[in-house]
């Protein structure tokens, strides 16, 4: 149940900073803490299962696995980046 909220508050994130972009959302980078209590491999099992039937089914997801317990995000989850690609404009 915890990695199923986990899973919604992102994708409610992407979608809210994907509307209004030039282009379509190609790919996510996500970096990981030590200490969020999911692993890489489980998140973006997660994250495929949540995308299907949605727009952001497909989505290539970069996950940087951030070690260091100690640093001040290694409990979370953060949306580095969103990637778009540009519409032909001929």
């Amino acid at each position: 149940m915890h990695e199923h909220s986990l899973i919604n508050n992102l994708l409610d994130k992407i979608h809210r900073l994907a509307v209004g972009e030039g282009g379509r959302l190609v790919a996510v980078r996500l970096r990981l803490g030590a200490l969020a209590h999911i692993s890489a491999d489980h998140l973006r099992e997660h994250f495929e299962q949540a995308t299907i039937g949605t727009s952001l089914h497909g989505l290539r997801l970069h996950i940087e696995e951030q070690p260091d317990i100690h640093h001040p995000e290694a409990q979370d989850i953060v949306l580095d980046s969103l990637e778009f690609e540009q519409p032909d404009e001929s």
